[in-house]
This record gives C-alpha cells, structure tokens and sequence, in this order.
C-alpha cells in the first residue's frame, strides 16, 4: 500500500469518527495501525515512542510475549462464562495472586471488575456495607473516575460539568501541593476542618486517596501526610481505600506505591497494567472487610473475564521476575536525572517530580498553553505524550519499564526538543 493510500485510509478513519463516534469522546489525529515494546506505528507509516501508555496501561510495553501467548491459551480454551454463573479458576487465581501481592500481613479478598472507576465505587460500597455509615472523604485534584458516583470524588470540572446532579456524602479537602504552597500541615488542618463544620468523623465510611495524584498531576503524596491519614482513619474506624489504578503495577518501582509510604491500606483499589491491556480492575482488601457485603451485593456480568484474568497472571509474573524491580528503579533515576537537567535548561520547567519511575515536570505558568505546545510538537516529532494537572499544565511521562535505555534517552531528547520549541513560540 502507497503512502498516498494509507493517509487516505487515515483521512477515512477520521472521517468516519467524526461521523459516529459522540463528540463527548476527546481524540488524538493519531490513527494506530500497530504498537510494539515502546513504540507504535499509525497507519502513514509513522513511527512513535510512546511515552504515553494509553494511559498507564503498557508499563510492560505493547504485547509482552508472555502475557499475548496467555491470552492466546485462554481464548482457546473459552471466552466467557460469568463468574456468577460458572466457576473459573483463572478469576479465583488472579484473587490469590493479589492476596500474596498484597503491601501487608493482612489476609485478603478480592473482587474483579471491569474498570478502575467501577472498582472505586465497589470500594465505596464495601466500605459502607461494613461500617454502616455514607460519607466518603476525597481529595483536591483527584481522579477516580467518571462514572456517577466517581465523578463526584474526582476534582476536574470537564469530567462532570453539566451532568449533576452529583452523588450526595462525598466531601472534598486539600491535599499536599508543595510546589503551589500547599503544606502536609495545611492538608491535615483542611480535613480537621471538615470533621468540625460538615461531616462527623462517625459518619465517614472511607478516605480515598491516590498515593500518587494522577490526572491531578503526578504529585505524590508526602508520607507524613499518609501515616497521619493512617492514624486518624484507626482513630475513627474509618476504612483506608488506596486508588493504585495508576500508580500501581510498579508504575512507581514497588508493586504498589503505597510500599514506599510506611502503611498499610484497608482496600487497595488496581487496575489499568493490571489488564495487560484488556478491561480489568480489582478491590483486595481485608477478608473482614470483603466480606461484609451480603451474598449478591456484587459482581457483573463481565467483571473478572477470563481472557483478562489469564492476561493479568502473566502480567503479575512479569513485574514480579528477577530482575524487573532494578529495572525499573534504573528507568527511574536515568529519568530523574534527565528530566533535572532539562528543568535547569529550560525556563519553562518549573518542577520535577513524582516517585520511582512514574515522573512528570510541571510547567510555571498554570494555563494550558505551553503543555499543549509541548505534546503537539512531541507529536510532529514522532513522541507521544499526555498532559495532565488541574490547569493541564503538567508533562507526565509513562514509558514502558521495559523500554530500553536508547529509547528512553531518544524520548527525552525529543521532549527536550519539544520544550525548547513551545518556549521559543512564546518568546
């Protein structure tokens, strides 16, 4: 096929997603053709790194061996049952695997689901069904979902405006920003303050808490400010849900982030690798906990598939090899030194930040037109990259952990080159 034929193909496939696909679903001009290890290829024949992940989902790359050949051998064996219908081993191992996975000495459960944000609104289930009581505690600049009772803990107006209105006892206050001012002093005062003027801490089933701010942009969370959070919930009887759905998978170079934060959560909610790139989410947590939905309480038709299950074993196995936890702490600091030194060299940079390998730079100015400049001529430089952050002002970067260290230094020369192209347009 011609150059000429595939960019019509390309041109065709816009067309007709301007044509069928709702307007309310934001997409790239990039049309896929093909994706490999830390790279992906559209359908001119363009090559990408790929330092986006479609969202945090290939932190093994695109279509680690081991994981394609499981779901292979699952596919032949039988697609879908229904876990309330048929028993499935592979559902019951993926729970075990969880439960020996899990950043603690607590036996747990787990339930599987179909996304991150309906594993969250398990959690919130979970978490009233066993203390009894409604109110749920969020974060600034969260994210947790958009679904309807997601989209009101997560702190971003486009993800709800105009669809209210929004789920009732869900509580915002501050969280740690220490780059706009905001202390883990002020953070605790702001919940202090809520247990004071607008919710009881008797009524508050659960905190929900990102160990490390994701759409919020790549802030992670002081470990002061979590054991503290920690100590009250124990205070309380208050049940610790801890959003992994980004952070987790060794995004951050533990398994969990929240390994690197001196806790131990009640509920873990996982998700995004979890998949290895099919729909997959889970809640593990305490067995008590777990359990004190009433039989019926949860499920759905597709929560835990089969294929997903047997693709999610093989990525467990692969993050937990020989080896991969030093790799990803070497992709880790060989960012972190990189991204320091493109900070020192260009004034637009106002921070470097993040844990382990999950990183981002957050630029000075909090409107979205540097970040924008930035990706768009990553893009016409063969990078994919996402911004994020309240104001969209914020680079993160999600490379695959298995990239190698010639693609990684390729993607930030080419990030490097990208900045010094969106500062030089607003000079």
């Amino acid at each position: 096929m011609s150059v000429e034929e595939r960019a019509s193909a390309a041109d065709r496939v816009l067309a007709a997603r301007e044509r069928y696909v709702a307007r309310g679903v934001s997409t790239p001009s990039l049309v896929v053709d093909r994706a490999e290890g830390a790279r992906v290829w559209d359908v001119d024949g363009r090559e990408f790194l790929d330092f986006a992940g479609g969202i945090a989902c290939q932190n093994l790359g695109h279509g680690p061996s081991a994981v394609v050949a499981a779901i292979h051998e699952q596919v032949d064996r039988y697609l879908h049952q229904c876990f309330m219908v048929g028993t499935y081993e592979p559902y019951v191992e993926l729970c075990r695997r969880l439960d020996e996975l899990w950043p603690g000495d607590t036996q747990t459960k787990s339930i599987l689901v179909n996304s991150g944000a309906e594993a969250i609104e398990n959690a919130v289930k979970i978490a009233r069904a066993a203390t009894g009581r409604p109110g749920v505690v969020v974060f600034d600049r969260a994210f947790h979902g958009r679904t309807s009772l997601t989209m009101a803990m997560t702190a971003k107006l486009v993800y709800k405006q105009g669809f209210g209105p929004l789920a009732s006892d869900v509580y915002r206050v501050k969280a740690p920003y220490p780059f706009r001012g905001i202390s883990t002093e002020d953070a605790l005062a702001s919940l202090d303050l809520l247990f004071h003027q607008d919710v009881a801490p008797s009524e508050v089933a659960c905190i929900v808490l990102e160990p490390v701010q994701g759409e919020g942009g790549f802030i992670p969370m002081p470990p002061e400010f979590v054991q503290a959070l920690r100590r009250m919930c124990d205070e309380h009887g208050i049940v610790y849900v801890d959003d992994e759905v980004q952070a987790g998978c060794a995004r951050t170079g533990t398994m969990w982030a929240i390994e690197q934060l001196g806790i131990e959560p009640d509920l873990l909610v996982s998700g995004k690798t979890l998949g290895g790139g099919l729909p997959l989410a889970a809640v593990t947590g305490r067995a008590e906990l777990m359990d004190a939905v009433h039989v019926g309480g949860l499920g759905g038709t597709f929560g835990g598939n089969p294929v997903a299950c047997a693709a999610a074993l093989a990525v467990l196995d692969e993050l937990t090899a020989p080896g991969f936890s030093e790799r990803a702490e070497r992709v880790g600091s060989l960012l972190r030194a990189r991204l320091e030194e493109i900070a020192a060299a260009q004034p637009l940079v106002g921070e470097v930040r993040g844990l382990g390998p999950m990183l981002a730079l957050e630029l000075r100015e909090p409107t979205t037109d540097a970040a924008k400049a930035t990706t768009l001529a990553a893009f016409e430089k063969g990078l994919l990259l996402l911004s994020c952050g309240l104001d969209a002002n914020v680079i993160r970067l999600l490379p695959p952990l298995t990239a190698s260290d010639e693609e990684l230094e390729r993607g930030l020369d080419l990030l490097e080159e990208a900045l010094g192209d969106a500062g030089a347009d607003r000079a």
